[in-house]
């Protein structure tokens, strides 16, 4: 379901937005920005610089009065408007935090798919910024990510992870509530199908075999663990620090009898103890932070059997950059997707041997878009459990992301490797592939 800003700017105005966990201090009622006057000769012409600067896309803007500003030469395909004068100088401030909170509190308003719009705004600036000036990089650079020490990561993820299961129910798949890249393997397949086969794919790059043993390194809601216990016999330990999620975890593996193979663990990753036959962590390396990686790697070595074999499975980039400001200030605070440099960097400490690397970037925007249908299709109910400005807050999220894997501006890194004398490793890939990793049915 595409969404379209459909509402009148006098119905904008009239509509207050309340606070929200994603950025309270922004939620004004669009009534108290002064929007009378006409625009000025110098922010028209500012407008038009923007432009430019963003690679000259086909994007115009409309002002609070109506007026039109495009690139001459241009035929825009989507029109954003701003609502007020201050919504202007925001978004020229810094563009990289602005456009997110501008448009959650509804002073930035988009005629046209929004996914589509950011997927071309994406690639236009990532052509475009190669000429920018230095100082310009430095104004509008995004910060560095907040810590991700012990008391700091449990903060991190509760500002994200524990928003409430119901929330996250509403569009997730129903099988096992995966909030990572799914595997689609055909296009055709749902997203339930899709994430039960990123499950099955997961377990044959580990080879896992009943009787092993497993550590999980954040396990979400506990989905993989017990896909691991039903399918493939082997004991799970799981630790993550979302009580919300654990909640879930516990109280499904009850409902399908797997506890007795089970164990979901309320404590920090750099925690774990014990040995395994194999170590997996799906979705949580982006939130540990480049100045932990050295933990991450210490904890990998000392807990993996010397013919054990590990996965991590993580967002990434094609070179170190920050996390956009909005996304790391209002939705995913301290994250930081490492670069396949960052990301092998991590495994050369520990001495490890890498076995197979897998980007699944499209696979991942396929995810988003499903997650954003069934995200649009509860809006309502959304809006109803928080407010407006949260339903339009995560709309952005959900549609950057979609953009972002599309741009290439992220990736979807899929490593697997072992201590570096183990020769006890897989010779091929046949495993991989011997039968579809996708149900039939779900």
């Amino acid at each position: 379901m595409a969404y379209q800003d459909t509402r009148s700017r006098d119905e904008a105005a009239e509509t207050p937005l309340s606070g929200s966990r994603q950025g309270n201090a922004l939620s004004i009622p669009l009534a108290q920005y002064e929007t009378r006057r006409s625009p000025y000769i110098w922010e028209r012409k500012l407008l038009q610089k923007l432009l430019k600067l963003a690679g000259g896309p086909p994007v115009q803007f409309e002002l609070w009065d109506d007026t039109l500003i495009r690139l001459d030469g241009t035929s825009p395909r989507f029109t954003l408007g701003l609502t007020d004068p201050k919504a202007l100088y925001q978004l020229l401030g810094n563009p990289n935090l602005a456009f997110g909170d501008l448009y959650s509190t509804g002073r930035l308003q988009v005629e046209g798919d929004l996914a589509e719009l950011l997927t071309l705004l994406y690639r236009s600036l990532n052509r475009a910024r190669k000429e920018w000036p230095y100082w310009l990089e430095k104004v509008w650079a995004n910060h560095a990510p907040r810590s991700t020490g012990v008391s700091e990561a449990r903060q991190n993820i509760n500002h994200h992870y524990d928003l409430g299961n119901a929330f996250y129910r509403l569009w997730l798949d129903k099988a096992q509530m995966q909030y990572t890249c799914a595997y689609y393997e055909s296009e055709d397949l749902t997203l339930e199908q899709a994430q039960l086969a990123k499950l099955e794919h997961v377990c044959r790059k580990l080879q896992l075999k009943p009787g092993q043993t497993v550590v999980e390194a954040g396990c979400g809601w506990g989905g993989l663990a017990r896909y691991m216990a039903k399918n493939y016999g082997v004991k799970v330990h799981a630790y993550n620090i979302s009580r919300e999620q654990l909640a879930y975890a516990r109280e499904e593996a009850k409902r399908q009898e797997l506890d007795h193979l089970i164990d979901y663990i309320e404590d920090d990753y750099r925690n774990i103890s014990g040995q395994y036959d194999a170590f997996v962590s799906v979705g949580m390396l982006e939130h540990v932070g480049k100045s932990h990686y050295g933990d991450m790697s210490g904890v990998i070595q000392r807990s993996l059997k010397p013919e054990g074999l590990a996965l991590l499975h993580s967002i990434g980039r094609n070179r170190p950059m920050k996390m956009n400001a909005w996304i790391e200030k209002r939705i995913f605070p301290g994250a930081y997707p490492p670069s396949i440099g960052e990301f092998m960097g991590l495994c050369e400490d520990g001495g490890f041997s890498v076995l197979d690397v897998e980007n699944l970037r499209l696979h991942y925007a396929r995810t988003l878009e499903h997650w954003k249908e069934r995200f649009e299709a509860h809006a309502d109910e959304v809006t109803t459990m928080y407010d407006e400005h949260f339903t339009r807050a995560w709309r952005m999220y959900l549609a950057g992301s979609i953009a972002a894997f599309k741009a290439s501006s992220l990736q979807l890194f899929q490593v697997v490797l072992t201590h570096g004398e183990n020769n006890q490793v897989p010779r091929n890939r046949k495993h991989l592939y011997e039968t579809p990793a996708a149900p039939e049915s779900v």
